[in-house]
């Protein structure tokens, strides 16, 4: 393993365990290995853009929406439940879930942080729906809407199976698995955007 991928392993485990402001630069470099906290600064112009990347490296369905001009002509009975899956599959790791809870904390009390995480994570999965459902509606697939809305509705029927797994376990108790969940809400979504006539 490489000394950039030790850094991001670290930070990871630091992030997750610490939080945005527990974590140091200092730490960080002690849990790599590192002899001096300055090399990180080879790989990272600073904490934030390290945060940026272990959350890229780290949460799948940031790795999915990277390259987002290979699933612009895909068919939204193929896409969505990708997006979904790999969105919910970020929290089955308990690093992960740990991460989350911290994330949410430190968001509420501190609006730079709801902003880094904003701006990396929440930013570009909605960005990219935004501009799926757009090209969707171009090619006749989904009726015309505000996209702005069913972008936000597609992640919003996600979120109590985030839920359950980080915050409110009793959410799970009926055994509703992602792969139904996914399936459900793929398919209540796409029968609301219909286009007239199909």
């Amino acid at each position: 393993m490489g000394r950039r991928e030790r850094i991001l392993d670290a930070a990871f485990e630091e992030f997750a365990t610490k939080g945005f402001r527990g974590a140091t630069i200092k730490s960080i470099a002690r849990a790599a290995g590192l002899r001096s906290p300055a090399l990180i600064y080879w790989y990272f112009p600073d904490k934030e853009a390290l945060f940026r990347e272990v959350l890229g490296a780290r949460i799948p369905v940031l790795r999915a929406v990277r390259d987002p001009a290979r699933l612009l002509d895909r068919p939204p009975e193929e896409v969505l439940p990708l997006i979904a899956k790999r969105y919910l599959s970020t929290f089955d790791n308990p690093a992960a879930q740990r991460m989350a809870r911290l994330l949410v904390g430190e968001a509420m009390r501190r609006p730079e942080i709801a902003e880094v995480f904003g701006n990396a994570v929440i930013k570009r999965i909605l960005g990219f729906l935004k501009s799926y459902m757009a090209h969707q509606v171009e090619l006749g697939r989904l009726r015309p809407h505000d996209v702005r809305s069913s972008a936000r509705a597609f992640i919003g029927m996600l979120l109590p199976q985030v839920g359950g797994k980080v915050f409110f376990p009793a959410i799970r108790e009926d055994g509703l698995t992602d792969e139904e969940h996914v399936e459900n809400a793929v398919r209540m979504l796409l029968e609301g955007l219909r286009p007239e006539g199909k």
